[in-house]
């Protein structure tokens, strides 16, 4: 073999590591991958095209991608004082609630959140802001048909009724709620009820009412237990004079009996 051939080869060798290195480096830079964590949507030439769990060829200047986050985010919606929830008696009441939302992983959910979120999903602080509107309005429909007893002691039916009315609403933006957690529920305080208004006005006359009845249920138990303690008391020391009385009589009888024996020995 010549040296000519030799050089030849060896020159054509280079240039096709040369190749084969650009060649890499472009699919590497070109081609993006999707996570367990993060989906994407690629926008442009050849359409829409949902990448989960896979990858795709990105161009420059002829693609978009949106990333799309597949984590479950916990959303935590407070209300209380004076904008405390009103329930179908009229009561004010403090919640604290966490919502556990996450992009459905489907297709079509991934392209819904892409179009209607952008990539507020990789942004929870925003996001957050966005969806409390929906999560305070499912707390407050579900809260005006339920008594304040009945969320208190029917927690399990109020959160799934909450889970449900948030559910259909998260669904508009390919979302999907994991789950709810009721971590607060509690009367509002009296001084945040407005005496001006309708509602407030309404649940605090209800309320005072209550209170005052079951204070003068309180003082009436009271007032029959002191009669009660007094009146035993009282027979207890009938008793306890009438023994003594007894006692004496009997001292005394014992006594004229002994004065007698010695009058008549006399």
């Amino acid at each position: 073999m010549s040296g000519q051939l030799i050089g030849a080869l060896i020159l054509w060798l280079i240039v096709a590591i040369i190749a084969i290195a650009i060649v890499v480096y472009l699919v590497n830079w070109l081609y993006r991958r999707s996570s367990k964590e993060a989906a994407f949507v690629r926008t442009g030439l050849s359409g829409e095209k949902v990448v989960i769990d896979s990858g795709a060829f990105v161009l420059p200047f002829i693609h978009d991608i949106t990333p799309v986050n597949m984590n479950v985010l916990q959303m935590r919606v407070h209300r209380g004082q004076d904008d405390a929830i009103i329930t179908r008696d009229r009561m004010r009441v403090d919640i604290d609630a966490d919502f556990y939302v996450r992009v459905r992983a489907t297709p079509e959910a991934v392209s819904l959140a892409a179009s209607t979120l952008g990539r507020r999903t990789m942004q929870p602080e925003t996001l957050h802001a966005l969806l409390s509107g929906k999560f305070v309005s499912a707390i407050r429909s579900v809260a005006s048909e339920m008594t304040m007893e009945d969320m208190h002691e029917q927690r399990g039916v109020y959160l799934a009724k909450v889970k449900e009315a948030a559910a259909e609403a998260l669904a508009k933006n390919g979302l999907e709620l994991e789950s709810v957690a009721l971590t607060n529920l509690d009367q509002t305080d009296l001084q945040y009820f407005n005496a001006s208004n309708r509602f407030d006005a309404e649940g605090l006359t209800h309320l005072i009412e209550q209170i005052e009845g079951r204070r003068k249920t309180r003082n009436d138990i009271e007032q029959d237990s002191m009669i009660k303690i007094r009146s035993r008391n009282l027979e207890a020391e009938k008793q306890s004079l009438e023994i003594e009385r007894e006692s004496e009589l009997a001292r005394l009888e014992q006594q004229r009996d002994v004065e007698v024996r010695r009058a008549v020995q006399r």
